[in-house]
């Protein structure tokens, strides 16, 4: 016997709710995989807005941030 046999058998048996709601969750699981958007990074999405983020400019940002870390408490 396949899955959907042995699935659709089970399903026989379920109060007419309950196929509902196995119904609601299979078509559920069918739009999370196709509506599933490739990843857009950063970069990508502030292309358009004249942003040019160097490395340089990375590293200044992290040297001003964390330069005082870990502070001497005495």
């Amino acid at each position: 016997m396949t899955i959907s046999e042995l699935v659709a058998e089970k399903l026989r048996h379920l109060p007419a709710e309950k196929q509902q709601e196995v119904l609601n969750y299979v078509e559920s699981l069918s739009k999370d995989k196709m509506s599933k958007e490739p990843l857009t990074s950063l970069e990508g999405i502030w292309a358009d807005l004249g942003f040019n983020i160097t490395a340089d400019d990375i590293a200044k940002a992290r040297r001003e941030m964390w330069g005082n870390f870990p502070r001497d408490i005495s």
